[in-house]
This record gives structure tokens, C-alpha cells and sequence, in this order.
């Protein structure tokens, strides 16, 4: 198990209920964390809609996860 701190955002903070957690996952990429946390709180957006950073950098999605990385999932930007 890898611990990861996750920071939610608009549509993503909305559905889970929380603007971030901290969680033991066993997911090796950033895609299965993705695909966990969808089952774990009913997110809506696939992850192509989404951007994705760790440790204030941006990766795809093929990304491996270390313990201690810092996730942030970026829903598209709505308004003007």
C-alpha cells in the first residue's frame, strides 16, 4: 500500500464531499488511483476530461505513484 495526499477541486470537491484526503491505496499509476476513487466517491468525469499533477507538476496518467506524492486532479474550467 502507498500512502497519497489528494487535493479535490470544483466538480471533483463537489462529488466527494471534501476538498482533500489522505489515503492508502494499492494502485501502481495514476489512472488505477483514478479509477479507485471513482468507485469510492461516484466521480462523473472520465479522466481524459481531467488534467493531473504530482508535487505541483504535471504527469500523465501512466504515472507511478511513491509514497507520500501529493495528487491533484483538475476538472476542466467552466465560465469566463
Amino acid at each position: 500500500m502507498t500512502v497519497v495526499n489528494l487535493q479535490y477541486y470544483a466538480q471533483l470537491r463537489e462529488q466527494a464531499g471534501m476538498g482533500g484526503e489522505q489515503l492508502a491505496t494499492a494502485a501502481a499509476t495514476l489512472r488505477q488511483l483514478y479509477e479507485e476513487l471513482c468507485a469510492r466517491h461516484d466521480f462523473t468525469l472520465a479522466a481524459d476530461a481531467l488534467k493531473v499533477a504530482v508535487n505541483a507538476q504535471f504527469c500523465g496518467w501512466d504515472h507511478p505513484l511513491r509514497e507520500g506524492d501529493t495528487v491533484v486532479f483538475i476538472p476542466p474550467v467552466a465560465g469566463g
